[in-house]
């Protein structure tokens, strides 16, 4: 026995002129088409269920929607109060998403990470402590940084620093 399946999604839509306001009125009509069908068909023995929502994005792509309005309605069949919370939480784990009841203890686990390395962030040599005097210097190259350093020196060795 063999076994073939279909879906489709149709939209059809059509424009009428509105003739009422002047000779070739409807020339000016340039931001929309006057007719659109659209068939998308699939074959359906053997789709998954995510085969079948990509499908339903194709037309919902097709019929005007915005990808973000798209994925916020996806979203919304999940995250919504009819659904159980623990259905929730297994798309959150899938996903790796959490959940705003969430957060505070995730915030917590954070802070404890970060401890062992609290104490070091004034031992780490990221940057001079004396901003200004670094920037004073920073347009000079290292090579005319050493010059001047021996200029300075030969000043002291003669008496006039």
């Amino acid at each position: 026995m063999t076994y073939e399946a279909e879906v489709q999604f149709k939209f059809d839509a059509t424009y009428t002129h509105d003739y009422n306001r002047g000779f070739a009125s409807h020339l000016g009509d340039d931001d929309f088409l006057p007719e659109e069908h659209f068939l998308i068909t699939a074959p359906a023995a053997d789709l998954s269920a995510k085969q079948y929502f990509k499908l339903f994005e194709k037309f919902m792509l097709c019929v005007g929607m915005s990808p973000s309005s798209i994925r916020s309605g996806a979203m919304s069949l999940v995250f919504n109060d009819t659904v159980n919370e623990e259905d929730q939480r297994k798309v959150c784990e899938e996903y790796d998403l959490t959940m705003n009841e969430d957060l505070h203890g995730k915030y917590q686990e954070w802070k404890k990470l970060d401890a062992p390395f609290e104490h070091h962030k004034e031992n780490v040599v990221s940057e001079p402590k004396d901003w200004g005097r670094f920037q004073r210097f920073a347009i000079y190259s290292d090579e005319q940084l050493g010059e001047m350093i021996d200029l300075y020196e030969q000043s002291k060795l003669n008496g006039v620093a």
